[in-house]
């Protein structure tokens, strides 16, 4: 198993899918994909850029296909460009894997046997892994969890927001940089969603002043 899959089946096992935001967990899967490239030496960080190594074969196809992905010519890419490149639909391409491996299947609907459900976790091995690494407290599933969990939660510039790479003990500072930039974009991404709430709602106002 990969850091990307277990962060999804963990997402997936301890909430419904209404309670994550699937933009949230698809910066943190591009963030665990850097990590595992990280562990593999298939990258180093140069600061906050992405240095491509010498290929690398990874035990994993979304994980190939994000290797070949990787800007190889300098000045490469910075982690937060590529959260924001790489995790666009993300979370879908990997809820896509697992359903195609048949780790995921679809419920049926009572009464509506003809309509397919929610996608469930199937009982499997990989997802008994995830759960006790989770269990173990490993430091980076763990802020990676976090932090896609309390993603519904995220204002702008809500003060009680922790950076991700301080939550748990994390040893590497290249793996607190990875964390680092996922915590900043959740950020981010959580004043956008609230900066066009507001419009919305701005625009509603409008039109039903107009309106009456």
């Amino acid at each position: 198993m990969t850091t990307p899959r277990d962060l999804l089946i963990i997402a997936m096992d301890t909430g419904s899918s209404s309670s994550v935001e699937q933009g949230d967990l698809s910066l943190a899967l591009a963030g665990a994909e850097v990590i595992d490239f990280l562990a593999a030496r298939a990258i180093s960080l140069d600061g906050d850029h992405i240095v491509p190594g010498d290929r690398t074969a990874l035990a994993d196809r979304l994980l190939e296909e994000a290797a070949g992905s990787l800007v190889r010519e300098a000045p490469y890419e910075s982690v937060a460009d590529w959260l924001w490149r790489r995790g666009r639909g993300l979370s879908a391409a990997y809820r896509a894997e697992l359903e195609a491996e048949g780790q995921l299947v679809r419920q049926g609907r009572r009464g509506i046997s003809f309509r397919a459900g929610e996608l469930a976790l199937v009982d499997s091995p990989d997802r008994r892994r995830a759960a006790d690494r989770l269990a173990s407290d490993e430091p980076v599933l763990a802020s990676l969890v976090g932090a896609v969990r309390v993603g519904g939660e995220r204002t702008g510039d809500s003060p009680d927001v922790g950076d991700a790479a301080d939550s748990v003990d994390v040893a590497d500072d290249a793996v607190a940089t990875v964390l680092a930039a996922v915590n900043d974009a959740l950020v981010e991404l959580a004043a956008v969603r609230q900066r066009r709430a507001i419009e919305d709602a701005a625009f509603d106002n409008i039109w039903r002043g107009g309106v009456g």
